[in-house]
């Protein structure tokens, strides 16, 4: 299925709660081009979390610039993005739309101890679990005010993207 009209997306949430794999999943399904946040992420980023050591706000500031100019590119080459991206606090999600104001974000959220069961089947190149509790401790909830779509991680991948779908058109995107 391919919606005309759908704005750049930021699919968020925090580590191990299917960004990437979801993320994919929508992109395919509405036609668009999809991003690994994780790629935009400056090597210092890398190996300080490698290392297990959180990122601070200034650590993330040009990951999330990056974020945002990849949105904009893309809408100035009349395309929308999807991009897995944390965006767990208000202000990074702010900085993002900066970039491009109509950036909608797909909160995949999900209960600690299911996720912490994935995050122990997967290795990750530079994320250890450890990092999840400060991941929590970091999320802040979209608020009323922030053009979001929550969808519960109990669902297939597919299932994601299909609720996303739905969602852009119920809300006339």
């Amino acid at each position: 299925m391919q919606l005309s009209g759908v704005p750049p997306l930021i699919v968020m949430g925090v580590q191990g709660s299917g960004k990437s794999t979801s993320g994919r999943a929508i992109a395919e399904a509405l036609g668009l081009p999809f991003i690994d946040g994780d790629d935009l992420h400056p090597v210092a980023n890398k190996e300080k979390m490698a290392a297990g050591h959180p990122l601070t706000d200034e650590d993330r500031d040009p990951w999330l610039r990056a974020i945002g100019t990849a949105l904009a590119d893309g809408l100035a080459r009349g395309e929308s993005t999807v991009i897995a991206c944390s965006a767990l606090k208000r202000r990074y999600r702010d900085l993002i739309r900066s970039f491009a104001p109509e950036t909608r974000f797909v909160h995949l959220t999900g209960e600690r101890n299911l996720i912490a069961e994935r995050l122990s089947r997967r290795n990750h190149e530079y994320m250890p679990a450890t990092l999840l509790d400060s991941q929590f401790e970091t999320l802040e909830p979209l608020a009323a005010d922030e053009a979001g779509i929550p969808v519960d991680i109990h669902l297939t991948p597919t299932e994601i993207a299909a609720a996303v779908a739905a969602a852009l058109t119920t809300a006339g995107r």
